[in-house]
This record gives C-alpha cells, sequence and structure tokens, in this order.
C-alpha cells in the first residue's frame, strides 16, 4: 500500500510537468544558492549588531559559507553581493543583494525590525515596505578567554576544539553548566557570548517549547486537531499536534530530513508549502522526520502568538540574544531559522532542568520534560537516538544516562540535557558538510567523566 501510494503521488508530480530539467535544475540551485548566501550574510550581520557585536563579511564566509550543501557549496562562494546599510539610520543594515546570473534579479534577503532577516521571493526585485529598523547598537567586546575549569575539563574542551571529535568538526562554542548560572566556556576565535549563529534544527526544539508555553497558558492542547485540511471531511484533520511534535502526522513530503529548500532559500511561505502534503499512512503510525511537521505545528499556535510571541517567551527565560526569523509572510520558519547564542542554548537547557520554572514562574507545564522525553507510537525508542516530542533521546550510550535528551541541529549545534546529573552541555560549530561531524555521543561522555574527577 506504501509504495503505491507513493508511486501515485511521485506519478501525479510527473504527469503534472513538476519533472526538471538538467538545465532548470542548475539555474534553481544558483537561484538556491543566492538566497542561501543572502539571508546567511543578513541574518547573522543583523543579529550580531543587535547583541552589541560585530561579524565581518570575511568571518562569515569562512565559517557559515563554507562547507555546505555539496550542490550549493561551489557556487555560493563566487557570488557576488553587496549589502546595504540606511546611512540615515544609524547606518543599520536594511538588505543585502546576491546576483546568480546575468539578467536575472538578485536575490534579496532584508532586515526585520525584530533583528533576523528574511528572504525575498525569487524575482522580488526590492525589498518590501517595512516598518522603521531597530537602532544599531554599540560594539560588544568578544570574550576569547577561558573561564576557570578543572584540569580534566580543561582537556575535554581542548579535544573538542580540535579535530577529536570528528575529522570535519569545526567548533565555535562549549559551554557546561548546571541549573543556573553561566557554567564553564569556551569560544572559538571571532565567537563569544554575544554572537549568534543559526540554530537549524535545534528550533524544533525550541518549538515544541514555545508548544508548551501556549499548553500552559491554556491556549493549545497537544492533542487537539493541528486544523490541517481544507475542511472537517479532510481526514487530515485527524492529525494533531502531538503528531507533527514526534513526526508521525503521517504526511507525503518532496524530501525528508532537513531540506525545506524552497521556504528556507527559496522565498515560498510556510502556508504555500508546508501545509498541503497529503497522508499516506495513518496519523501516528509511521515516524518520518520532516521539517513540515514542526512548521505545522507553529502554524497551529500561531494566534497565541500574538498576546505572547516567542521574543517575549525568550525573553523571560534570559535567552535575550535569540532571534525567530520568519518567511517575508510574517510566518515562523521554527525548524530552522532561528538565531542564538550559546549561553542562550545554556538557558534552554537550564530551563528543562528546573522543570520548565524560571524565577520563581512556571512557563512550561509540569512534566512537560518527561512529556518530550517520551516516545509513542512509532518512534524510536532504542538504537543510536530515539526520539520523543521534537527532543532525541541518548538513551542507548556508553557513559550516557538513560534520561539524557538532546537539541540537535545541522552543522553541529547541540543542546545535551542531562536531568539525573543536573547537567547541560552545548556545543555550537560550523562542521563540513559530507566530512565526518562531531561525535556528541563521545564528547558527552568525556565531559561527564570528567566532571567525576
Amino acid at each position: 500500500m506504501k509504495k503505491t501510494l507513493l508511486a501515485l503521488v511521485a506519478g501525479a508530480l510527473t504527469l503534472a510537468g513538476c519533472t526538471a530539467t538538467p538545465e532548470s535544475e542548475v539555474e534553481y540551485d544558483r537561484a538556491l544558492a543566492a538566497g542561501y548566501k543572502a539571508l546567511f550574510l543578513c541574518s547573522a550581520i543583523a543579529t550580531s549588531e543587535r547583541a552589541g557585536a560585530t561579524r565581518s563579511e570575511k568571518h562569515i564566509r569562512s565559517w557559515e559559507l563554507t562547507g555546505i550543501y555539496p550542490a550549493l557549496d561551489p557556487i555560493v562562494r563566487n557570488l557576488p553581493h553587496t549589502i546595504v546599510r540606511r546611512a540615515e539610520q544609524n547606518n543599520v543594515l536594511d538588505h543585502v543583494s546576491v546576483d546568480w546570473g546575468e539578467g536575472e534579479v538578485p536575490r534579496i534577503a532584508y532586515h526585520q525590525e525584530g533583528g533576523g532577516c528574511s528572504v525575498a521571493p525569487m524575482g522580488m526585485a526590492e525589498p518590501p515596505a517595512r516598518a522603521t529598523l531597530p537602532k544599531t547598537y554599540p560594539d560588544g567586546q568578544f570574550v576569547t578567554s577561558d573561564a576557570p575549569m578543572d584540569e580534566a575539563l580543561s582537556a575535554v574542551f581542548d579535544q573538542a576544539f580540535a579535530k577529536h571529535y570528528g575529522a570535519g568538526a569545526r567548533t565555535t562554542a562549549v559551554i557546561v553548566g548546571g541549573k543556573e548560572g553561566d557554567g564553564v566556556w569556551r569560544y572559538a576565535d571571532g565567537f563569544g557570548p554575544a554572537t549568534p549563529q543559526r540554530t537549524w534544527s535545534v528550533a524544533k526544539s525550541m518549538a515544541a517549547t514555545l508548544v508548551g508555553a501556549a499548553v500552559q497558558n491554556g491556549v493549545a492542547d497537544v492533542n487537539a486537531s493541528a486544523g490541517i485540511g481544507l475542511n472537517e471531511n479532510d481526514p487530515r484533520r485527524a492529525i494533531t499536534i502531538d503528531h507533527l511534535l514526534r513526526m508521525a502526522s503521517g504526511r507525503y513530503s518532496d524530501t525528508p530530513g532537513n531540506r525545506t529548500d524552497p521556504i528556507y532559500w527559496g522565498g515560498a511561505t510556510v502556508g504555500e508549502r508546508a501545509g498541503s502534503w497529503p497522508l499516506v499512512h495513518e496519523p501516528g503510525t509511521v515516524m518520518r522526520y520532516a521539517n513540515n511537521d514542526t512548521l505545522m505545528a507553529i502554524e497551529a499556535i500561531e494566534d497565541s502568538f500574538e498576546a505572547a510571541p516567542p521574543s517575549a517567551f525568550f525573553a523571560k527565560v534570559g535567552m535575550d540574544h535569540t532571534i525567530a526569523e520568519t518567511d517575508w509572510a510574517g510566518n515562523y520558519v521554527l525548524s530552522s531559522q532561528v538565531w542564538s547564542t550559546a549561553p542562550d542554548f545554556l538557558r534552554l537547557g537550564q530551563l528543562y532542568l528546573n522543570d520548565g520554572v524560571w524565577n520563581g514562574e512556571r512557563l512550561l507545564p509540569e512534566g512537560w520534560l518527561d512529556y518530550v522525553s517520551a516516545p509513542s507510537g512509532p518512534q524510536r525508542s532504542e538504537g543510536s537516538y530515539g526520539y520523543g516530542a521534537s527532543f532525541w533521546l541518548m538513551n542507548n550510550h556508553p557513559g550516557v544516562p538513560k534520561d539524557t535528551i538532546a537539541a540537535r541541529g545541522n552543522r553541529g549545534q547541540f543542546i545535551v540535557i542531562v536531568p539525573s546529573r543536573d547537567v547541560v552541555i552545548v556545543r555550537r560549530g560550523e562542521d563540513l558538510a559530507g566530512v565526518e561531524g562531531f561525535n556528541l555521543e563521545r564528547f558527552t561522555a568525556d565531559v561527564l567523566a570528567a566532571l567525576d574527577e
């Protein structure tokens, strides 16, 4: 049945003329690469300046724009770009444009009022009209000296910044902390506590946290329909928010895993791409990791953001340098498009260690840690990694306690939460695609062993 349905979907797309020619694929990749470069330059510069730091174009090119998807990597580096600022507004960043083909409209990523950026759709020649952009912030000071730590933990940190945990590993920050405080940390040159990086799929765990906040506020129910589908007769109405958080919606999408290129780099909106995929399985029976499920989980609680936007929640937790970006229509892209600092990652982990309570206020429902840590239905509970509600389960690794969970993102973004040890481990990176990445399991075990010495 499964193969038959997938064949029907593929056949329908082919009959509809959706099979790309080699020439069109090349052009599409160039346009995507231009959108990728425009958005990364815009977001890295804008979020850093908002945080009181600075990033040079050279630094961004050498980290975020190196070692990316193989199809885009050789294109990105050679595309010319222009950074436009508003002289009349303290030289605040306005937009970044990237040329990608002779006679083609450049790709544009433009600065939004919240401090992040959005990528315009292909063919949009000018950034849309926006509200007054935020003022520029004074330059901050990068902290490059090491915080005090014992010899054993320092040795593990040394290994994290070398190639010990993976040939393609490029570590930018490491923090180890407990339920409160700043922990101990180390940063690569040019990075510091005020340097946001893209979270990639760590944003999915942030999305689950925002759903938890909506549940705590009485405006969401994870067991309620997510509202997908045209009407009440649409079988997709059976998909709940819980199904979406657990990647068990049963929907088909064109690519599994982390690739949602039309939204991320192409300028398509969440509404255009994420909600229309058909069912191929009964909801709750098959797990298929896909960005579209997270995007629709956030769509299901979108009405609550008018009173309690993500920025307000992040501010409550002290995640002051975390920016949830949107598509150009204003929909949050909380499957990947969030920029955050290493200390803000630590704060999120500490919130879970404190059972969803921060500064005496309950922000997440009691037991939300247990909820995100528990697999159900078709999800894996054993093996290399299990999966809960948008958190990964590190429950089968030597030297790592069974209750350990992790938020994991592309290029080596990690938050490891070990409730039985009251420990949070943060690792940020810009690992090279196609090369052995950072071995989180070994690093976690080594950190915990060093804490025991």
